[in-house]
């Protein structure tokens, strides 16, 4: 499967013909929610599903994410399970 032309613009460094988005799902969902529109999401969420969303968004540290579209993300995809860096060394 191919993605829509409308990620273009979102995976400008990548040769657009090659991405795969079962291969390159954590880039296109991050790059979906960092950068993309409402179409953007719209897509990632039929394509992948909630489920998957989240599990990918758990695993990323959460200064990919811009604060804004942190509030964004926990009202439409119900998520609030950020990955923070711990401060210290010791866990």
């Amino acid at each position: 499967m191919k993605l829509p032309l409308i990620f273009k613009p979102l995976l400008w460094s990548y040769d657009f013909e090659k991405c795969d988005p079962v291969k390159m799902e954590k880039t296109i969902i991050i790059q979906a929610i960092g950068y993309g529109s409402i179409e953007h999401w719209k897509w990632i969420r039929s394509f992948y599903g909630d489920s998957e969303i989240k599990g990918i968004l758990s695993i990323v540290p959460v200064t990919e994410i811009r604060p804004k579209t942190r509030l964004l993300v926990e009202t439409i995809f119900g998520f609030n399970n950020w990955n923070y860096a711990h401060r210290s060394t010791k866990q």
